[in-house]
Order: structure tokens, then sequence, then C-alpha cells
């Protein structure tokens, strides 16, 4: 649901970088859960304190008392059970549950499978990896024309050239 983007003051706390479309929503958990890196083990961490600050968020979590503390977690995931994410509406999607999905074009080729999503500010970017490469393709309207779950598939309007 984040990223740690760098200490906060000197007394540990933390700032985030939310990866959700309603950045707020991780302070609706009393607990989150910090990877340093990918192949890491999650570890729980008690939320002291959380606020939303311009466009990042500001933290304070059990155990992490020093900026030293706090810079060792630059870059470290922030996330929370799948258990606790409220339950979504038709034709919602998490961004995790697409991840590995086909990405299908119009005429029928697969251009990939989705790796990411990029943040670009105006909206996000479904990062799609291929034999040859990877292709970004804007998630809007305009260009994603559905997502089939259980197909594990998202139906675009894009060229296999582009």
């Amino acid at each position: 649901m984040g990223r740690v983007a760098a200490p906060h003051g000197v007394r540990g706390a933390i700032k985030v970088q939310a990866q959700s479309a309603s950045p707020a929503s991780l302070l609706d958990h009393p607990h989150w859960w910090i990877r340093a890196n990918p192949q890491g083990a999650w570890t729980s961490y008690r939320v002291i304190s959380a606020r939303l600050h311009a466009t990042t968020l500001v933290a304070e979590v059990d155990g992490i008392m020093s900026r030293e503390a706090a810079l060792a977690l630059r870059g470290a995931e922030v996330g929370v059970p799948r258990a606790e994410l409220p339950a979504l509406a038709a034709g919602e999607y998490y961004r995790s549950d697409l991840v590995g999905m086909a990405v299908v074009n119009r005429g029928g080729e697969e251009l990939g499978r989705v790796a990411a999503f990029v943040e670009s500010g105006a909206h996000p970017i479904l990062r799609v990896v291929h034999a040859g490469g990877e292709r970004l393709i804007p998630w809007v309207p305009q260009y994603v024309e559905g997502v089939d779950i259980d197909a594990r598939r998202i139906d675009v309007d894009w060229p296999a050239d582009y």
C-alpha cells in the first residue's frame, strides 16, 4: 500500500509514499507490515500516530525510535493483511490482484504480463513486461477496456508495436 520514502525528524518518524488510490486509507489500520526488501520477511509494527502531510503520510511506529532506524527503512514496502482491506464493489480491483495478468490488445495479441503499476501524477501506468522488454500503458478508460479476473486477463486498446 506504500513505500517508506524517508525519515521525518529526529525521533524515528517515517514518511510513507502511499501507493493506493486512497492514500489516507492506510491511516485506518492500527498495524502496518513493513518489508525492507522484496525477498525479505514482513514485520508487524504498531502505529503510534500517523497523519496525511501534503502528498505523503508521516507516521511513528513502535520500535523505530531514531532517525537512523527510520533511515534504514528507506525504500521498504508498507502493507496491511489482505483480510483487513475493505470489500470491493463490482468493477473495482486491488492492483496487487492484477499483477501477473496477461494483457491482450484488440487484435488478440498478448502484449505481456502485468509487472507493476507506476505512479505518474496524472494517473497510474501499467508496466507490462514481455520477452522483448516492457510497455507502459496508461491505466485510463481510453486504453483499458476491461478486466477479467477469472481469466486473469486485461483487455486494452494498445498496438503491439508501440
